[in-house]
């Protein structure tokens, strides 16, 4: 695992990766319908989000959420008081990125909130635009705050599944911005594109 510093514009106030997603992917010809398929290696973090996403292995889960927590233990983040999981671009019926933020704060012994922040329209997957550009301007105004905090201001854990170019988590971390019960925002992305 290489954990990398992720800088911030203001959205948050300390946040990281923990690791590359693909070391790398090789084009090997056309599937039967037409699909460019490729010889793919990932890393190991890299290859647990692969198959917790896209092959639904839960049990991935507790692996990558000890992950992000030795993580911010070894890279003096601030005392964390709650984990929200990155509002999902695709509709499941149990959502990678929520189960992990659950286990997160369950072995930080934390408040976990998934009803804060909210996505109210719909984006599409981030990975299909190009351009920064391109995709802070399909994410204005995605992201709402709900009060559903009791009591506050806490120091919030942001947790995403993969950092490309930032502009999905800067969306969302500065709509968590405007809410008063939020003191301090860290932020971890669990793999990184580049």
């Amino acid at each position: 695992m290489v954990i990398r510093e992720i800088p911030t514009n203001g959205a948050w106030d300390q946040a990281v990766s923990l690791d590359k997603h693909i070391v790398r992917s090789v084009p090997i010809g056309k599937n039967e319908q037409g699909y460019m398929q490729f010889d793919t290696e990932r890393t190991e973090i890299g290859e647990a989000v692969f198959q917790l996403k896209y092959r639904l292995d839960f049990s991935k889960v507790e692996y990558l959420a000890k992950q992000i927590v030795y993580a911010l233990t070894s890279n003096n983040f601030p005392k964390i008081e709650v984990v929200i999981p990155m509002p999902a671009s695709k509709a499941r019926t149990k959502q990678p990125v929520t189960e992990i933020a659950r286990k997160v704060a369950e072995l930080l012994n934390i408040d976990f909130n998934e009803q804060t922040l909210e996505k109210i329209k719909p984006t599409g997957a981030m990975k299909d635009l190009e351009t920064y550009a391109e995709r802070v301007a399909a994410l204005a105004g995605c992201f709402e705050v709900r009060d559903a905090m009791s009591k506050g201001p806490w120091n919030a854990l942001v947790i995403d599944d993969l950092y490309d170019t930032g502009a999905s988590l800067e969306a969302a971390c500065f709509t968590l911005r405007k809410y008063g019960n939020i003191r301090n925002i860290s932020a971890i992305a669990i793999t990184r594109r580049h």
